[in-house]
């Protein structure tokens, strides 16, 4: 697994980007719709991910790429507690699981990108 996102939930996705832009000097990465959007962390690879859409899991954390989500969640799903099962999402795959202590931890592939979808 390599952290490629710290996912930050946010209630207004402009309000949010206006502060880590005019307030942090923060660059835009990407965005997907009106919920989600990426910034550039300075001196890093890893993006913040703002997101205003995921209601039943808005703890922030990290987001962690691996090679598939399908094989993470078969190879895992009787070790992990998964809150959220394998969902297409525009790049790829992506799921949630729960550490021990309750905080969510989320996992995405880029096998849609790959496959040229």
């Amino acid at each position: 697994m390599k952290l490629i996102f710290m996912y930050y939930p946010v209630r207004d996705l402009e309000t949010s980007l206006e502060f880590y832009r005019e307030k942090l000097g923060f660059d835009e990465a990407w965005r997907e719709g009106t919920d989600t959007a990426a910034l550039k962390l300075p001196g890093s690879d890893v993006q913040l991910l703002l997101e205003s859409d995921e209601d039943d899991h808005s703890k922030p954390g990290g987001v962690f790429q691996v090679e598939s989500v399908d094989a993470f969640f078969k190879d895992n799903k009787g070790i992990l507690t998964f809150v959220k099962k394998p969902v297409d999402i525009p790049p790829g795959r992506y799921a949630i699981y729960e550490d021990n202590a309750g905080n969510p931890i989320r996992i995405i592939d880029f096998s849609a990108e790959k496959a040229g979808v």
